[in-house]
This record gives C-alpha cells, structure tokens and sequence, in this order.
C-alpha cells in the first residue's frame, strides 16, 4: 500500500476511534469559531438592519466599507490583532495573546464585515417590500428593525453559514494571535498545516476529514432549519 493509501487509512482509524488529540483540536476548532460567529452575529446582523432602514451621511460608504472588508486578508487581521494585544500594545495588559480568546477577537474582525454585507443585501430587499406597511403603521425604528431580523433569520442563517465557513477554515490570523500551542490554542486548520510540515500525513487527514465533516454538518443543519421553520422568508 502507498504512503498516502496508509495514511487515509490511519486517518479512518483516527476518527472511528475517537482519537483524544483530534477529538481535543475539533472542539477547541468549535468553540472558537462558534463563540466568534456568536458575538460576530450579534454585532452585524442589527449592523445590516440599521443599515437597510435608517438613511444617515456616509452610509453608502459605510456599506462599501463593508462590502471591501470582505476580502481583507486575514493575516493583516492576524498582524493588528497581535500589536494590539501585545505586551507594548494597548490592550496587552489584558494577557490575550495566544490564548483562545485571542484568537476569538481575530475571527470575529473578519467575520463581522462578511455576515453584515450578506445580512445587508437580503434585508435591503425585505425593507422595500415592507417600508410602506411600516411606515404606516408608525412603528419606531427599533421595530422596524425587529421585524426585519425576524421575518429575515432565513436569510440570517445564510450569512452566519457564510461567517461560519470564514472562521472554521481560517489559518493565517489563527497562527499568529494563537501561536498554534498544543493543548492551547492548536485548532483544526493550524494543527493541519504543522502535521503536514512534519511528514505526520495519517493525523493531517484525520484532522482535514473532520475539518470538513464539520463544514458540511453545518451547511446540514442550516439548510434543515431553514426547511423546517414556519412562516419565515428566504
């Protein structure tokens, strides 16, 4: 058998056996991002609802703000995430570096401007289908906005999927706020990228099979959520 047939063939023992250290990376992997997409959505999503109903200067080049920080690279973030909480930077004194929070922060910068520009765009479209009715009905502006994220959350559960895809597949930023310690802050992409360096290929693919096992897992509970929910819009 060749080395690579070798080594997807540890890489099934690894997973059917629960193997602790890949068990160990997975749902550290999961808790980061998780929590990141959490506090991401909680910003971004009311974020792309202000932006759908109120009309204020600069926002169009808020939106275009937006829509550019999706492609920012995430190793910049990685780079100003780390000077900020480094011993000589602003919020060094707080000790986040290379810990789990750390990395959190990071994935939530890059998050945040892909969950707001999707969320932004679908619910630009239900504001003017529902802009009249509100208006009419006298509504304030906190439940103009309510009633968007509410009779929106299919399309909400889109971009948090997009967010979540973002975060769980992040390297470059992870690596450098995280450091990539073991038993720290060594979480599935970072993990990937050393068992590879080091010729371990058999845990490489372990861990990438998980890696995408929990990508599509996801994209299978939002979908069935989204299939199952009354009454919603997509």
């Amino acid at each position: 058998m060749s080395e690579i047939g070798e080594g997807f063939l540890h890489a099934f023992r690894l997973i059917v056996g629960l193997d602790p250290e890949l068990v160990e990376i997975a749902l550290r992997s999961l808790f980061v991002t998780l929590t990141a997409l959490l506090i991401a959505s909680v910003i971004a999503l009311p974020m792309a609802a202000l932006l759908a109903v109120r009309r204020f200067p600069f926002r169009r080049v808020t939106i275009a703000t937006l829509n550019a920080l999706m492609g920012l690279p995430p190793v910049v973030v990685g780079l100003l995430v780390y000077i900020l909480l480094s011993r000589g930077g602003p919020l060094g004194v707080l000790g986040l570096l290379f810990t789990p929070a750390g990395m959190i922060i990071a994935q939530v910068i890059i998050i945040v401007p892909l969950v707001a520009s999707i969320a932004h765009q679908s619910l630009r479209d239900l504001w003017a289908e529902y802009h009249d009715l509100l208006i009419s009905m006298n509504t304030t502006q906190g439940q103009r906005i309510a009633t968007l994220l509410w009779d929106g959350r299919r399309a909400l559960l889109t971009a948090s999927l997009a967010g979540f895809g973002r975060g769980i597949g992040e390297v470059g930023a992870i690596m450098i706020v995280g450091g990539n310690i073991d038993h720290v802050t060594r979480v599935l992409t970072t993990a990937i990228a050393l068992e590879t360096g080091k010729g371990n290929l058999a845990l490489a693919l372990g861990l990438g099979f998980v890696l995408i096992a929990l990508a599509i897992s996801v994209n299978l509970a939002i979908h069935w959520l989204s299939r199952t929910e009354r009454g919603g819009r997509w």
